[in-house]
């Protein structure tokens, strides 16, 4: 159980500060175009990454290790369909304290602080996207971020619904399958709506579909 709480951490960790750096590229892109090669280097890029899993690693590390040493004196039974943390606190008996600030301040560090990066990026993005002078522009320049403001609005959309819904307003029932989908769902449909950018990707897709179609 400890194991899926690190990994299931570990994960939606990682996927914040992927999406925050995926967004500032979009932003030098066509904010500084002239600029991109310079400010994003595969130097750059290779210690974003590297930052990215380090914190990634090791913000699951402590949550897991204090979340390991809290006593289970009732039921082990979890009303979720995997080891998620809110579960966890409602069957302990011993002081969750610490662990809850620690949690608000990942939260806010994390989810709150990569979401307002996120949308001061677009808020510029969109701004230089309404400059443009030419309706062919504006429409290339918004089909390089249309894919990851998609995978944005689906994750933080989840994530949201997840753990800012009052707790009387939701079920565990609710509260699964809200899980499920940014847990497996999400990481499943990310390759397909970048794929769907890709021209020949796109024309094999409307063959397949004319063929069920007429089938």
């Amino acid at each position: 159980c400890i194991i899926q709480l690190y990994f299931f951490i570990l994960c939606v960790c990682t996927e914040f500060f992927l999406l925050t750096i995926m967004a500032y590229d979009r932003y030098v892109a066509i904010c500084s175009p002239l600029h991109y090669t310079l400010r994003m280097s595969l130097k750059l890029c290779v210690r974003l990454i590297a930052g990215v899993w380090t914190v990634g690693f090791l913000d699951p590390l402590v949550h897991t290790l204090i979340t390991a040493n809290l006593s289970f004196c009732s039921s082990h039974h979890i009303d979720h369909f995997f080891c998620d943390l809110i579960p966890l606190l409602k069957i302990t008996c011993s002081d969750t304290s610490t662990i809850e600030t620690l949690s608000y301040i990942s939260a806010l560090t994390q989810g709150v602080g990569t979401f307002a990066l996120l949308l001061f990026s677009y808020v510029y993005i969109i701004r230089t996207i309404l400059r443009i002078q030419s309706s062919q522009g504006r429409q290339k320049a918004f089909s390089t971020c249309s894919s990851h403001l998609t995978c944005v609005i689906v994750f933080y959309g989840t994530v949201i619904g997840s753990y800012l819904t009052p707790r009387r307003l939701s079920s565990p029932l609710q509260d699964s399958f809200i899980a499920l989908v940014y847990i497996a769902l999400v990481p499943m449909l990310n390759p397909f709506i970048y794929t769907l950018k890709n021209k020949e990707f796109k024309e094999n897709l409307k063959k397949v579909v004319t063929r069920i179609y007429f089938f």
